[in-house]
C-alpha cells in the first residue's frame, strides 16, 4: 500500500512540462487525472481486499422472515395473486402471470422481483402496493446480495422444479379406454346395440338422468338426415327409392351408411367445417384484401384428403411440414389466414405485424388441433392453463421461419403423367375439330408478354430453335426459353442446356444470352437479339427427349411489354441439321383479341352428326379446363421457408422488449420437442407435427372427435370445441368422448371410422319429436334422447336448390367460382353479383373464399368471413335472410328453373307435377291434403310461386 502511494506522489510531482513536451497541456492534464482515477481505484480495491470478507446473506434467518413479512399475505399458500407465491423457490423462478422469472440466479438486475420492489417496472407497479409497506434500502440491499449470491434456498421448499406439478384438469389426462357399463335392462340393452359404445354411453347417461330415448325415426326421414348431414345435399328420388327398396335391417342400413361415405361428396362437404376452422380464405383480408389466386389447390387438397379417409395424424403432420414429407400444398394451412401485405416504415410497426402473422399460426392451430388458447400467454403466462409465455415464445420459434407466398412445387408422377395424357386428347380433339371450324383456327390465346405456351403431339428431339421474324417493336428479347419432357425442364442450363443465337445485343450485361435458360425470370435476365425486329436462339441438351411442351415469355414479371415475338416457328430437331416445325404464331389469334374464341359451323350438318360433334367440343372444353387446373398446381399458395433468425421471450410482447432466447419447444406441461436453438427450421415443423399427432397426445384424438360429433348432432360434447383447457366447459359425457378418441387412434385415427360408429347409432338416428316430459329435464337436448333438429347451413341451403332445380354442376375440385365484381384498385373492392349463370352453380364449397365480404344471398346465413378460426358457427334467423332467400335474384332464377323442370318431366298434370315436387325438395310423397291445397294454390298462383313456396318451407331447410 505504503509503496503504491508513493508512485501516486511521483507521478503527480512530475513537471507539466515533461508532458507537454509530447502533447498539449490539456491533454496532459487529462492523462494524469486518469492515472490518477486508476490508483485510487486500484488503492481503493486494495484497502478492500484486506478487509475480512462479508458473511453470506442466510435465507432462513434473513430472507425468509422479509419475504414473509412483506410478501406472503398476497402471494402465499392461500393467496397467490398474479400466480405467484414468495414461499417456494420454483414459484419465484417460474415467475407469475408477466412470464418474467421473479427471481434470476446470481443476476439481481434481470429478477422482477427487485425491479417490482425498486418500483422501476416498465409497468409502473412497485410492491408492496402500500407506500407504508415498502422494503427499505437495507431490506433491498439484502435482497440484491441474496440474488447475486446465487439465491440459495435449503430445505424442502428450495427445489428448482415445483414437485407437485401434476396436471389435474381432464383434458390433460391421457386417453385410457373406458370399460362400457353394463346395461342390466334387457330392452334396453337391445335398443342400445351393445356392440356401439354410443348407444351404451347415452343410455347410461339417459338412466343417470331419469330419461329415455325417443324411437327411432321413420327410414325415409333418416335417409333424407344421412344425405344432408353427410353430403349436404338431398337424395335424388332414384336415390331414394332405391334406399327403401332395402328391408329396414340394421346391416341394410350399414351398407347405405358406407355408400354415402364413400361419395366425393362427402369431402366437400366436411371440408367446409375444416375450412371454416383453419380460417382458409382466397385473399389477403385487411384494407387492400388483394387475390391469391393459387389458394385453392389447399382446398381441393383437403377435400381429397377426407376423401380417401387419410389418417387423421398424418392429415395434421402434411399441414405442418407437408414440404418435408411429400405433400406440399399441404402447408397452404400454415399461411392460410389473413396478410397484411402494407408493410410501415416503421421499424416498431413492422416488427409488431410479424409478431402478429405468428400470432395467427400458433393460436390457430392450438386451438384447432389440440383446443387450448395458447394465444393467451403472448405477453403474460397464461392466466388458466399451465402454458407459460416461454411456452408461447418455444411454440413461436417452431413457425418463426413460415413465410406468407407462392411456392413452386414439385408435379407429382401421377400428375405428369395426366398432364400428358389430357394435352395428347387435346392436340387428337382439335385436328378432329378442324374440319367444323369457321373462320380462323386458333388453338392458342393470344400473346402475352409475360408467358406464352406451345403444346404439341409429343417429338423426340436434342434441339430446339425459336426463329422470331416480327416483333411489336426493337429487337426482340425473350426472358426465358423452357422446354418440357413431361414436367422436366431440358433445356435449362442446369441440366446441360447450351444455347446459340444469331447475334447478341451488345453492351448490356443484364441481356446476355446466358440468361435465356439460367432458370431465372425477369427483364433484368433476359436476352436480346441484335438484329432489329428479327433473331435466332437455338438451345440443344445432352439426350434425346421426348418434347411436348414450349414456355417464353418477354418478361415473367410483367413490367416489360416491348419487343415481343409476334410472328415467329418453333423447331425441333434430332440431329441439328434437320427440323421439324411444332409450332408458331399462326395458332394465335391478333394481339389485342385476348378474347378471341373458335368457332364452329354447324348449322349444316345432320342431326347426329351435330349432336357427337357438340359433345367433342364440351370434351374439348372440359380437357382444356382440367390441363388449367392441373398446371396451375405447380405454383401453390402454400408459404415459403427460411432458416429464422433467434428467437426471444419478449416481456408483455413487445417486439423490442427482448429476453432470453428460447429453443423451439412445444407446451412443456405436455410434452418436449428436443430440439436445440439453432435447429433447422424444417426439423422444428416435422417434431412439433410428430407432438401433435401422437398417441400419447391426450389432447388431439378428444378434440377431433368431439368436432365430428359436433358435425353430426350440431354442437357437441364439449360445448366449448376450440378450448378444452380449465376456462373451458367440460364434457357432458366424458367417458363417451375418451371412448371415441380411443376408437380413433385404435383405426389408425380413421374418421370414416367415427362416422360410422355415430351414424349407425340408435342415438343418431333416434326421431327429433319433442315430448313434454323430456323437455322438463333437458330442454337444450344435451343428454341427446332426441335427434336436435336443425336449420342448414349457408352451403347445403345453395346446394339444395340447385340440386333441385336441376342444374347443380357436380365437377369436382380445381379454381373456383366468383360471386363478386372486383374493382381492381390498389385497394380491391368487391360487388356482390346479382345475375348468375352455369359458372356459378357449382357446389358452394368452390365459391372463391373473399375474405372480409359475404355474397348477395347466402353470407346472411352466419358464413364466417374467414378473419378468425370459426369452431362453431352461430345459427341467427334475421328478416333478411327470410327475404333474401324469397327475392333474390338467385332464388327467382332457381324458382324459374325448377318449374320448367316440373312443367318438362310432369307435363298435362298439377297433381304429378306436385308429386314430383315433394319428392325432389322432402323426399317422401305428398299428403293427399298437401296435395289438394298445393294444386289449389298453383292454380290461383301460378307454378312459380308454388316452387318459391317449396323453397322457402321448413322441410327443406332444416335436418330433422
Amino acid at each position: 500500500m505504503r509503496q503504491m502511494f508513493e508512485t501516486f506522489l511521483n507521478l503527480v510531482s512530475v513537471p507539466m512540462t515533461n508532458l507537454s513536451s509530447q502533447t498539449d497541456a490539456p491533454t496532459a492534464v487529462r492523462v494524469r487525472f486518469m492515472m490518477l482515477g486508476i490508483m485510487i481505484v486500484l488503492a481503493v480495491g486494495s484497502a478492500l481486499n484486506v478487509l475480512p470478507a462479508a458473511e453470506k446473506v442466510d435465507y432462513q434467518t434473513q430472507i425468509k422472515p422479509l419475504l414473509e413479512l412483506k410478501c406472503l399475505g398476497c402471494h402465499g399458500p392461500e393467496t397467490q395473486e398474479s400466480h405467484l407465491r414468495v414461499d417456494r423457490k420454483w414459484s419465484l423462478l417460474k415467475g407469475g402471470d408477466s412470464g418474467e422469472p421473479a427471481i434470476v440466479e446470481l443476476k439481481s438486475a434481470e429478477s422482477h422481483l427487485i425491479q417490482l420492489v425498486l418500483g422501476k417496472d416498465s409497468s409502473g407497479k412497485a410492491m408492496p402496493p402500500e407506500p407504508e409497506d415498502r422494503l427499505s434500502t437495507e431490506e433491498v440491499s439484502l435482497l440484491i446480495r441474496w440474488i447475486d449470491e446465487g439465491a440459495e434456498w435449503p430445505g424442502e421448499f428450495g427445489q428448482r422444479e415445483n414437485p407437485d406439478q401434476t396436471i389435474t384438469h381432464w383434458s390433460f389426462q391421457p386417453v385410457i379406454r373406458p370399460q362400457l357399463p353394463v346395461i342390466k335392462n334387457a330392452a334396453v340393452a337391445e335398443s342400445a346395440k351393445a356392440e356401439n359404445g354410443v348407444d351404451v354411453w347415452i343410455q347410461e347417461s339417459l338412466r343417470t338422468h331419469q330419461l329415455s330415448p325417443n324411437p327411432v325415426a321413420p327410414k325415409r326421414q333418416r335417409v333424407r338426415r344421412l344425405y344432408l348431414d353427410v353430403l349436404g345435399l338431398p337424395p335424388t328420388p332414384e336415390e331414394m327409392q332405391a334406399a327403401l327398396a332395402e328391408d329396414d335391417t340394421p346391416e341394410t342400413w350399414q351398407l347405405l351408411v358406407e355408400q354415402v361415405l364413400e361419395s366425393p361428396h362427402y369431402g366437400e362437404r366436411w371440408s367446409r367445417y375444416w375450412l371454416d376452422l383453419v380460417r382458409f380464405a382466397e385473399t389477403t383480408g385487411f384494407e387492400t384484401n388483394r387475390e391469391r389466386p393459387n389458394a385453392w389447390p389447399y382446398r381441393d387438397y383437403v377435400i381429397r384428403s377426407l376423401n380417401e379417409d387419410k389418417p387423421y395424424h398424418q392429415f395434421l403432420r402434411e399441414q405442418l411440414a407437408g414440404d418435408s414429407i411429400g405433400v406440399p400444398e399441404a402447408t397452404g394451412y400454415l399461411v392460410a389466414g389473413p396478410y397484411d401485405i402494407v408493410k410501415s416504415p416503421d421499424i416498431n410497426l413492422t416488427l409488431m405485424q410479424r409478431q402478429n402473422e405468428l400470432d395467427d399460426m400458433i393460436s390457430t392451430t392450438s386451438s384447432v388441433f389440440v383446443g387450448l388458447t395458447v394465444g393467451c400467454a403472448r405477453c403474460h403466462n397464461h392466466k388458466f392453463d399451465p402454458i407459460s409465455q416461454k411456452d408461447y415464445y418455444g411454440l413461436q420459434a417452431v413457425f418463426a421461419g413460415v413465410r406468407h407466398g407462392d411456392r413452386a412445387i414439385p408435379a407429382t408422377e401421377q400428375r405428369s403423367q395426366e398432364l400428358a395424357s389430357l394435352r395428347t386428347e387435346k392436340i387428337r380433339m382439335e385436328d378432329e375439330l378442324r374440319p367444323y371450324v369457321k373462320g380462323p383456327v386458333f388453338t392458342r390465346p393470344a400473346l402475352t408478354p409475360k408467358m406464352n405456351e406451345e403444346q404439341f403431339s409429343s417429338t423426340e428431339a436434342r434441339f430446339v430453335r425459336f426463329t422470331i421474324r416480327q416483333t411489336n417493336s426493337s429487337e426482340p428479347c425473350v426472358d426465358e426459353l423452357e422446354v418440357f419432357s413431361g414436367e422436366t425442364n431440358v433445356a435449362l442450363a442446369a441440366a446441360g442446356g447450351v444455347p446459340t443465337s444469331s447475334g447478341d445485343l451488345q453492351g448490356y450485361p443484364i441481356h446476355q444470352l446466358a440468361h435465356i435458360n439460367d432458370g431465372i425470370y425477369g427483364n433484368s435476365k433476359s436476352w436480346i437479339s441484335n438484329q432489329q425486329g428479327k433473331g435466332t436462339v437455338t438451345i440443344a441438351w445432352p439426350d434425346l427427349q421426348k418434347i411436348d411442351r414450349i414456355r417464353w415469355g418477354r418478361d415473367r414479371d410483367g413490367a416489360f411489354a416491348d419487343r415481343l415475338a409476334t410472328e415467329y416457328v418453333f423447331e425441333l430437331s434430332v440431329n441439328g441439321e434437320t427440323w421439324t416445325e411444332v409450332a408458331s404464331s399462326a395458332a394465335r389469334p391478333p394481339m389485342g383479341n385476348e378474347s378471341a374464341v373458335t368457332e364452329y359451323q354447324l348449322d349444316s350438318l345432320a342431326e347426329n352428326e351435330r349432336a357427337t360433334v357438340e359433345q367433342k367440343i364440351r370434351r374439348l372444353s372440359a380437357v382444356e379446363q382440367s390441363i388449367r387446373n392441373l398446371e396451375a398446381m405447380n405454383l401453390v399458395y402454400a408459404g415459403t421457408f427460411e432458416q429464422p433468425e433467434p428467437t426471444h421471450r419478449l416481456f408483455r410482447g413487445d417486439p423490442l422488449a427482448k429476453r432470453e432466447e428460447v429453443a423451439p419447444e412445444t407446451i412443456t406441461v405436455l410434452g418436449t420437442l428436443g430440439l436445440t436453438n439453432n435447429a433447422p427450421e424444417s426439423e422444428r415443423r416435422l417434431a412439433f407435427a410428430n407432438w401433435v399427432a401422437s398417441n400419447e397426445n391426450p389432447l388431439t384424438a378428444r378434440v377431433i372427435c368431439n368436432r365430428l360429433w359436433q358435425f353430426h348432432f350440431g354442437k357437441g360434447l364439449v360445448a366449448t370445441p376450440g378450448d378444452f383447457g380449465v376456462a373451458g366447459v367440460a364434457p357432458t359425457h366424458p367417458e363417451l368422448l375418451d371412448w371415441l378418441a380411443a376408437e380413433l387412434m385404435d383405426n389408425n385415427w380413421s374418421l370414416k371410422h367415427i362416422h360410422r360408429l355415430i351414424l349407425n347409432s340408435s342415438t343418431w338416428q333416434q326421431s327429433s319429436v319433442p315430448r313434454e316430459d323430456a323437455l322438463a329435464i333437458d330442454a337444450g337436448t344435451q343428454y341427446w334422447w332426441r335427434f336436435p333438429p336443425r336449420r342448414l347451413e349457408a352451403e347445403p341451403i345453395r346446394d339444395s336448390i340447385l340440386s333441385v332445380s336441376g342444374v347443380l354442376d357436380r365437377s369436382v375440385g380445381g379454381p373456383g367460382y366468383s360471386a363478386f365484381d372486383v374493382d381492381l384498385e390498389n385497394v380491391r373492392h368487391y360487388f356482390p353479383r346479382k345475375s348468375y349463370g352455369p359458372t356459378e352453380w357449382r357446389r358452394m364449397i368452390y365459391m372463391t373464399k373473399v375474405r372480409q365480404e359475404q355474397d348477395s344471398v347466402f353470407g346472411l346465413f352466419d358464413c364466417p368471413d374467414a378473419s378468425t378460426s370459426v369452431a362453431a358457427r352461430s345459427r341467427s334467423t334475421t328478416p333478411l335472410q327470410a327475404l333474401n332467400l324469397f327475392n333474390s335474384s338467385f332464388t327467382l332464377q332457381q324458382v324459374e328453373i325448377f318449374a320448367k323442370r316440373l312443367e318438362a318431366e310432369r307435363p298435362g298434370s298439377r297433381k304429378d307435377q306436385v308429386e314430383l315436387a315433394w319428392m325432389l325438395a322432402f323426399g317422401r310423397h305428398p299428403e293427399s291434403e298437401e296435395t289438394h291445397e298445393a294444386t289449389a294454390f298453383i292454380e290461383e298462383e301460378g307454378i312459380q310461386a308454388f316452387c318459391r313456396a317449396i323453397f322457402n318451407s321448413n322441410e327443406f331447410l332444416f335436418i330433422d
